[in-house]
């Protein structure tokens, strides 16, 4: 489909395009800045595991506990929390509930907006439906005062146009749909990575804990 094709299309269908086209733009608006911000966070957190995993497999928690404040990123922000903890009661127990306690904080951070996506996606379908039915409706009212000699033309022309509303609505949903599919993805591994650091980064601390009490112990 050509650009002036796209063109005469829109126009054809009515008023119903222009919502449309609002609801998609609006969708793609939010499904960019998420991925971009998601994105960047992914990056974040990776480069700070990197930084900090060989930190803990040292047992250098002091330092560990530095980088995580001075970090900006999720992963140092849910670790600092159980290091936190680590310095001072040094349970398994309380270093997990403070790090699950961060993730609770974390996890609508990176789910904000994105439900949005796919309430769109459904609104430009339903926009589309609505717009071809009043479409139809216009249509009849109109066959039913016209020339019985060019009913069936008139009929059949004004239907192509009221259903461009439905095909336009398709148009614009289904994309949003598979944006919106993708930034779940995302959102998804970023949380799994979150949580494999965090369990790495417990049993990393509480191997060093019982090093030390067996120490203690002889």
């Amino acid at each position: 489909m050509g650009f002036y094709s796209l063109v005469a299309f829109f126009q054809k269908g009515g008023t119903f395009m222009y919502p449309i086209l609002l609801v998609f733009a609006i969708g793609l608006a939010i499904a960019i800045e998420r991925y971009i911000q998601l994105k960047r966070i992914r990056v974040a957190n990776n480069n700070m595991w990197k930084k900090l995993h060989p930190v803990l497999t040292k047992g250098e928690f002091e330092q560990a506990r530095q980088m995580a404040n001075k970090d900006k990123s999720r992963l140092a922000q849910m670790l600092s929390m159980g290091l936190a903890r680590q310095g001072a009661v040094r349970r398994r127990e309380d270093i997990e509930i403070a790090m699950e306690e961060s993730m609770m904080e974390i996890i609508p951070q990176l789910e904000k907006r994105t439900p949005y996506v796919a309430l769109l996606s459904n609104i430009a379908t339903l926009l589309g439906l609505l717009g071809t039915i009043m479409g139809l409706i216009e249509a009849f009212t109109a066959v039913a005062n016209a020339n019985p000699a060019e009913k069936a033309d008139l009929l059949s022309a004004s239907i192509s146009v009221a259903m461009n509303t439905t095909a336009f609505g398709l148009m614009a949903a289904i994309p949003l749909l598979l944006l919106h599919a993708k930034l779940t993805s995302t959102t998804g591994q970023i949380i799994d990575g979150l949580e494999m650091a965090s369990i790495k980064a417990l049993n990393t601390i509480s191997n060093f804990a019982k090093r030390q009490f067996e120490t203690d112990e002889s």
